[in-house]
């Protein structure tokens, strides 16, 4: 067994199964733990999916929401522990694998279109 096998086997065991499908341009609910103390908790963040990255154990999302008027945006490894849950909440009827655009645009200018034909 060489050096590779080892490491697909043990990040075989750390792959998530109960995964939705993510396409870039979904609403998406992200359940993420966080540490206050010695208790954890989830807090829900929700916004639309701009980027999808690698693949694998490495898989990456890139989430944005505006909370307050200013754009947030946070990159969450699907894979991780700290994820509890994601939910679709709508699908994106988008044109791009990367929506970086929305980054400049200002309310109603950043709505996305639903997609009816893939089931959430």
């Amino acid at each position: 067994m060489n050096a590779q096998e080892i490491i697909r086997s043990i990040e075989a065991e750390q792959l998530k199964s109960n995964l939705p499908d993510i396409y870039v341009g979904d609403t998406v609910k992200v359940g993420v733990k966080i540490k206050e103390g010695d208790k954890y908790r989830v807090q829900p963040y929700e916004g639309v999916v701009i980027a999808k990255r690698n693949g694998g154990i490495n898989e990456t999302i890139t989430v944005r929401k505006v909370f307050q008027g200013v754009g947030v945006e946070r990159v969450f490894l699907l894979h991780s522990p700290r994820i509890e849950s994601i939910k679709v909440m709508r699908r994106g009827k988008v044109r791009r694998a990367k929506l970086y655009y929305l980054r400049d645009r200002v309310g109603k200018a950043t709505r996305i279109k639903q997609r009816f034909d893939r089931p959430l």
